[in-house]
């Protein structure tokens, strides 16, 4: 899944094509409907400082805004190869949810990928994802105080990092198979209510972290990443408030206050989406109490 959009018809398509694919493919499945800003369904949004792709819901709850789902493809990937991911898409839009796929931009010349590590060179990815919310709420009536931002891979670690450095800019947060990179925060600036994926046989993107570019870079330890959130969070004890097994996911849970809720799900696949996801995903965030205040 990382390489989605990446394929002989990635390469031999345009941007515009691969978004009307996608779209086509969506309305073939049923269960949601291609939007855009254009003439053609599955048509790009385009922003100062990028795009972005969208499907709706067929069916919307009437005179309110809907919710959404942000969704940060991973590295060499694109918005509109997120929604022909018809498993992940269907999961989210069946319940009433809009996905939004924006699209990162080439780095150094080569493939898309997101500007997360402090210090590299290219678009402020946090004004720029806000910039994307605020717009498709506006374009397609969606409640922007109650969005998710969700990422794969690259896209997960996109999601650490802002949530990071502002962890009121979106209502839940939900990375796969990412976290931090070396060095990893000292501290972040605020609570966040956190569902992290990752499979266990992940080589990609390693539990333990790897190294990369002949050491230049280094992910880091999945599980630093989650003492840094619990010490974000408030958390009274490192140790999770309910631990449980729904068939072979493993799931640990820290509730730490309104507004501080951390999940963590081990599945025991590799470096992918797991078709599953989206259920779980919805099922966490629609069951979380109302924050304080």
């Amino acid at each position: 899944m990382a390489g989605l959009g990446r394929g002989l018809a990635g390469r031999a398509l345009s941007g515009a094509a691969l978004a009307a694919l996608a779209s086509l493919s969506l309305l073939a499945g049923g269960g949601a409907a291609a939007a855009g800003c254009g003439p053609e369904p599955g048509e790009a949004c385009n922003l100062t400082g990028g795009s972005y792709h969208i499907v709706l819901p067929e069916v919307a709850e009437a005179a309110q805004p809907g919710p959404a789902v942000l969704f940060l493809h991973g590295y060499g990937g694109s918005g509109a190869g997120s929604l022909a991911n018809q498993a992940m898409v269907k999961g989210l839009t069946a319940r009433g949810y809009a996905v939004i796929a924006p699209d990162a931009l080439p780095r150094r010349g080569g493939p898309r990928s997101w500007t997360f590590f402090p210090g590299w060179q290219g678009r402020d990815e946090i004004a720029f994802l806000q910039e994307v919310a605020a717009d498709a709420a506006v374009r397609f009536d969606l409640d922007r105080d109650s969005m998710i931002l969700a990422g794969f891979s690259a896209g997960g670690f996109m999601v650490n990092y802002l949530a990071c450095a502002a962890p009121t800019a979106f209502a839940g947060y939900a990375p796969i198979a990412g976290g931090f990179w070396r060095p990893q925060p000292a501290d972040c600036a605020g609570e966040i209510r956190l569902f992290h994926s990752h499979g266990w046989m992940d080589s990609v993107v390693p539990l333990e972290g790897r190294y990369l570019n002949g050491g230049q870079f280094q992910q880091g330890d999945i599980f630093a990443g989650l003492e840094l959130w619990r010490d974000t969070n408030g958390c009274d004890d490192h140790a999770p408030d309910q631990r449980w097994r729904a068939g072979d996911v493993l799931r640990r849970r820290w509730d730490c206050g309104a507004g501080a809720d951390i999940e963590f799900l081990l599945f025991p696949g590799g470096h992918q989406v797991p078709r599953w996801w989206s259920d779980q995903l919805l099922d966490w965030f629609e069951a979380l109490p109302p924050k304080a205040g």
